[in-house]
């Protein structure tokens, strides 16, 4: 279709952007050290760290892996971390190392864990000694063969992390015992003798990330983004963002989501190192109370979060004693952003809540509102620079303006593909570079894009996405279950939440069973909250559940309530 929505565009926002500026990540990141060389890079708990040390300690790092552990280009190494200082380190060090970088969540199951490092073929993880306990049990039939374990502590300062060490493992005993053979100690390697290591060798065309995600079906799937899909990315958005970025800023962006998600990997870790400015690292985001003491602390000039985090944060009466002064932008990604949220975070902030969306398969900002909004709109925005839209119905057809479909998605941020996984790349791209999103939307006279409903049936917990076969597949193991379907339902707090419709074999199960069940196998936002026993499941005539008839079910009582 015509590019409608260029009219829209802010003063200054290019209609294309030129992917090829970089050769690499890698020297887009080198030049952000030596240009901001002075400046802070990152805070948490009260350190900081600049960009002149972040490239010091990043440039360790890689040695450590080209020298010591003898990793070559191509070879995947996984980060299992939260939002600490480490991170970016270990980051920046896989990418300078030539390596692929395996992001995975910390908080995963032995389960889940495996099959992310046995279909990616990491041969290294770098994971917080809280969670080794679940790598230990992760690592027999996977290729790791290198291993680093690291506390929170242990960029914070001799005395202060000594301190934060001792309080976690000791006072508050959230390091449960684990015993990994040969694994490196982080500090160790930080130490270690520092020599050359080749970091001029990585191609446009080389997978940079493989970034997890269910699909359609709950299977994991590797999202292969190389170093131009996302340098495009960065200087996308960096175009949408450039003309806030002329104004006076004042403090960093608060660094909530975490950056193991494509959002925040995007958003704050990558877009804000070309900029210049700092991530302030929060690492419990669902601490609100110790968020809001943070942001008392650290002069903040952008947010970025889901619905899930704002909401959470108004209803807080603390968070309208802030100072938001300086606060310029608010970004709201992963999910919906709720008309009563944005309305009452412009009251509170007097900053509007800019609605974003995007995919893990794009890196991954497909739309953005205008900067310049001056209020909620109900849309998620205008395709960015160098990218196109289309609405088309299953056959494939474009359909008209204002007339709902599959939303379709082309630019130089769409992935490579899946990750060993040329069937399932087929059906997501077309042979001329469409990605098919899964999403029915509506495309307006002025450009603006509306997501009308998911033609997936996953459920966003929070901003995190959950696949209803991977729940009902882990339910189904229950000797005591005859039958299960998994949907999301409605809920202030997450958005959605995950409930499972049981069929028993056994009258004695209980709903508190299936739920402590779940959390043996599932990470905590995937764990049905809600459980109903039932006779029968609703189906089509070939034996098929029907979770369509669950949803409105369930959507009536949602009504009825209201």
């Amino acid at each position: 279709m015509d590019k409608i929505w260029l009219k829209n565009y802010d003063k200054n926002v290019p209609e294309t952007i030129d992917p090829t500026q970089y050769r690499s990540l890698v020297h887009l990141i080198k030049e952000s050290f030596d240009k901001y060389a002075d400046k802070p890079c990152y805070y948490h708990m009260g350190s900081m760290l600049s960009y002149r040390q972040i490239d010091e300690l990043s440039q360790r790092f890689a040695h450590f892996l080209q020298n010591t552990c003898k990793l070559v280009k191509g070879d995947r190494f996984a980060i299992v971390l939260p939002n600490i200082l480490q991170y970016p380190v270990a980051l920046f060090g896989i990418l300078r190392a030539g390596l692929t970088v395996v992001n995975i969540n910390p908080l995963y199951t032995p389960r889940e864990l495996k099959q992310i490092l046995s279909d990616s073929g990491a041969k290294g993880v770098i994971i917080l000694a809280n969670f080794a306990h679940v790598l230990e049990q992760a690592l027999p039939q996977t290729m790791v063969q290198h291993i680093i374990v690291t506390e929170i502590g242990d960029l914070l300062g001799i005395f202060k992390g000594h301190f934060v060490n001792f309080v976690i493992k000791h006072v508050k005993k959230m390091v449960p015992p684990w015993q990994i053979p040969n694994a490196y100690d982080f500090k160790q390697v930080m130490r270690g003798a520092f020599v050359l290591f080749d970091d001029d060798h990585t191609q446009p065309d080389d997978i940079a990330f493989i970034q997890y995600t269910g699909g359609t079906t709950g299977t994991m799937k590797g999202a292969m983004l190389t170093h131009r899909n996302m340098i495009a990315n960065i200087l996308q958005a960096y175009a949408w963002v450039e003309g806030l970025l002329q104004q006076d800023l004042r403090g960093g962006i608060i660094t909530a989501l975490p950056l193991y998600h494509i959002f925040s990997l995007t958003a704050n870790c990558l877009l804000f190192l070309k900029v210049g400015l700092p991530n302030i690292l929060i690492t419990n985001p669902r601490d609100i109370p110790g968020f809001i003491r943070i942001l008392k602390k650290q002069r903040f000039c952008v947010i970025t979060g889901v619905n899930t985090l704002f909401n959470a944060l108004l209803n807080n009466e603390d968070f309208s004693t802030l100072d938001f002064s300086n606060l310029k932008f608010a970004l709201g990604g992963g999910m919906a952003v709720q008309k009563a949220v944005a309305l009452r975070w412009q009251t509170v902030t007097k900053t509007p809540l800019i609605e974003a969306y995007g995919l893990t398969e794009t890196c991954p900002a497909v739309t953005i509102n205008p900067i310049s909004l001056k209020g909620y709109n109900g849309a998620i925005g205008l395709p960015i620079s160098s990218t196109e839209v289309k609405i088309c119905d299953d056959e494939g057809n474009e359909l008209p303006l204002d007339s709902p479909g599959e939303l379709m998605v082309k630019g130089p941020q769409v992935m490579k593909g899946y990750w060993n996984k040329p069937d399932l790349t087929a059906q997501a791209l077309t042979e001329d570079g469409w990605l098919h999103t899964g999403d029915l939307a509506t495309i307006d006279s002025e450009g603006y894009v509306r997501i009308v409903d998911r033609k997936k049936d996953i459920i966003i917990v929070s901003g995190f996405n959950v696949y209803p076969n991977e729940v009902e597949d882990v339910i189904a193991q229950m000797k005591e279950v005859r039958e299960v379907a998994v949907i999301g339902v409605k809920d202030e707090m997450h958005g959605e939440i995950v409930k499972a419709f049981i069929v028993r074999k056994d009258p004695a199960l209980t709903a508190e069973q299936v739920i402590k069940y779940c959390h043996t196998q599932l990470t905590g936002y995937k764990v049905p909250r809600q459980v109903e026993f039932r006779t029968e499941l609703p189906k089509t005539n070939v034996g098929k559940v029907l979770r369509r008839a669950l949803r409105e079910e369930e959507d009536k009582k949602h009504q009825v309530a209201a």
